[in-house]
């Protein structure tokens, strides 16, 4: 075998470890790893082009609610393979860009193959090529998990990796899950003119969402499309025309649905196994490898020297905002190992962009209670509507809700959770208020808000909070 090849940086994925080089590692010797299509999840198959397809469905679904307006408005068709086309016409070329521009720089080698650790600090590719370096980062993502039924693997049995190209759109799609992958694709075939079936095994949608929100967004999916509560999968299996039977049990009955399609959205499994991780580091009953707030890799609970991560492969949060927030701590650690950073990790918000979008940050209100009754101190909690604000009354909004959750003594804001109109941009003044210690009383008065615009539903949530005084 020929000689081990040394580096001063390895970095295994190309997603958010790809952006890792910078020109402060000009002067290193610098391998990136990655098996699979350049670029990682987020770029590839995951937050970009989900929600290049949701923008179109929403406007759809936005037409559908004018006739309340006073307004006639009326879908005609989709284009589907024309905006599958403009999705991935872009999304492709920035992919085999990036590799290319990677692929040319003097200093870096790239690796399309799978590698997996034969000691702390060596990798061995598919290949059989044995690479080494004092500093590695594991940046291998997750990737989707399928529950082991019979059929599973049947040609219209799909994932989130592989539905976005579908040929053709589908007539009806059955949406196996509860989380906010099958949410989001529930919405994209819905406002896009497919009949949807989403059947999920609980009693609600989101179970890990706040609950006032989880119950608001199932009653609106059952106003949009057919939605399915303790379903539990059991098999699939083709049928007549092309077609397949899925089979659920519900109360201990079997229950059936025929569809063309199936997209099966019940989960995702960090890329540690694929690398042999567990071999050489910690790794938790998730499969997610453990790291300290400096992203440094544990083994037997101590940090191993040299060895990082970032992303979905360590982090349960599964958001690409984490990643590079990640991504920047590994950075400068690389460079500084003298004055380690710690990753901030108190107040990470995600967004479901279906119908409604959701937006959350920090503690639900169980979660806070639970806290409140640890620590002794009480939480006040206001539910303001969209639709008692000016901007809500254009809309004739009748599920937007913005909530939150605080201290009572302090008005420190310990969780804020929205389902409406632009939640996902609402949200951001709420995240900001958390990161830098604004109180709910500072926030809402020691600021103008523009009237009549939608942000006054946040404002009027903080005014709404019984504070002490």
């Amino acid at each position: 075998m020929s000689a081990v090849r040394e580096y001063d940086i390895i970095i295994i994925g190309s997603g958010s470890g790809n952006s890792l080089p910078n020109a402060a590692m000009e002067g290193k010797k610098i391998a990136i790893i990655d098996g699979g299509r350049f670029g990682g999840t987020c770029l590839n198959v995951g937050c970009i082009p989900t929600k290049m397809y949701v923008y179109p469905a929403s406007v759809v679904t936005r037409s559908k609610e004018a006739a309340r307006l006073g307004v006639e408005l009326e879908h005609r068709s989709t284009a589907w393979r024309d905006i599958r086309d403009r999705i991935f016409g872009r999304i492709d070329a920035i992919s085999q860009g990036g590799l290319q521009w990677r692929k040319s720089l003097d200093n870096v080698d790239v690796y399309q193959e799978f590698v997996q650790f034969i000691d702390t600090h060596t990798l061995r590719t598919d290949s059989g090529i044995e690479l080494t370096a004092p500093q590695i980062v594991v940046a291998t993502g997750s990737r989707v998990s399928l529950p082991q039924v019979p059929g599973i693997d049947l040609p219209q049995v799909h994932t989130s990796d592989t539905i976005m190209r579908l040929e053709d759109l589908p007539q009806h799609i059955v949406v196996v899950g509860g989380g906010f992958i099958a949410a989001e694709f529930a919405h994209v075939f819905n406002g896009l003119g497919a009949r949807v079936t989403q059947a999920v095994r609980s009693d609600r949608l989101l179970r890990s969402h706040d609950r006032s929100i989880a119950e608001t967004f199932t009653t609106a999916a059952q106003h949009q499309w057919d939605l399915r509560l303790n379903h539990a999968l059991r098999s699939i299996e083709p049928s007549q025309g092309g077609k397949v039977t899925v089979h659920f049990e519900v109360h201990g009955q079997d229950v059936t649905v025929e569809a063309d399609t199936v997209l099966v959205a019940t989960g995702r499994t960090p890329n540690s196994d694929t690398i042999s991780a567990a071999t050489f580091f910690d790794v938790d009953e998730r499969g997610l490898l453990q790291v300290d707030e400096y992203q440094r890799v544990l083994s037997g609970g101590l940090p191993v020297k040299g060895l990082w991560a970032l992303g979905d492969v360590s982090s349960p949060f599964q958001l690409k905002h984490v990643a590079n927030a990640e991504m920047r701590t590994v950075q400068w650690n690389l460079l500084n190992p003298e004055h380690l950073k710690a990753t901030d990790h108190r107040f990470v918000p995600s967004a479901v962009f279906t119908y409604p979008p959701i937006a959350s940050v920090g503690l639900t209100e169980e979660e806070a209670q639970q806290e409140a009754d640890r620590e002794g101190f009480e939480i006040t909690v206001k539910e303001q509507k969209f639709g008692d604000v000016a901007y809500g009354w254009a809309m004739e909004d009748s599920e937007g809700l913005c909530k939150l959750i605080a201290r009572k003594d302090t008005g420190q804001l310990l969780g804020a959770h929205l389902i409406g109109e632009e939640s996902p941009t609402l949200i951001q003044p709420l995240i900001q208020a958390m990161s830098f210690g604004l109180s709910a009383r500072d926030m809402a008065r020691g600021q103008y808000w523009i009237h009549p615009a939608l942000t006054e539903v946040v404002e009027n949530a903080l005014l709404g909070l019984e504070l002490d005084s």
